[in-house]
């Protein structure tokens, strides 16, 4: 089992693939690394030499911001934006859509399970 930037990535999937698992890797990233460092975009990881593992793990070092100095970061983004209590920053204060989206309907990711609110009660006479 191959162990990058803190990862167990899966080693019966292509490299391209696996390297994906990492956070802040995606299809982009994924496609250069291996583009650089010459690896067939068909070869498994459980295929990797030795050698090939530490290339991939030093360069993910030098080049990328990825796992927890990422998530570190993006924390710290949100966190100033509370802080200064800008309008984004209130939304991600509330739990609410950050981006404009609508919220009278929908948004229920964001706001959770829907909670009922009695109505008025029907006067019978």
């Amino acid at each position: 089992m191959a162990r990058i930037a803190g990862v167990n990535i899966p080693t019966n999937k292509r490299v391209e693939i696996s390297l994906r698992y990492i956070y802040g890797i995606g299809p982009k990233n994924a496609k250069d690394i291996c583009e650089s460092l010459e690896i067939a975009s068909e070869k498994r990881v459980n295929q990797l030499t030795d050698d090939e593992i530490l290339k991939i793990r030093e360069l993910i070092d030098r080049d990328y911001r990825v796992e927890g100095d990422l998530r570190r970061e993006v924390a710290m983004n949100i966190k100033r934006l509370m802080d200064m209590a800008c309008y984004r920053g209130l939304r991600h204060r509330r739990g609410l859509p950050v981006r404009g989206q609508r919220t009278h309907t929908n948004a229920r990711t964001r706001k959770g399970k829907a909670v009922a609110v009695a109505g008025k009660k029907k006067v019978t006479k």
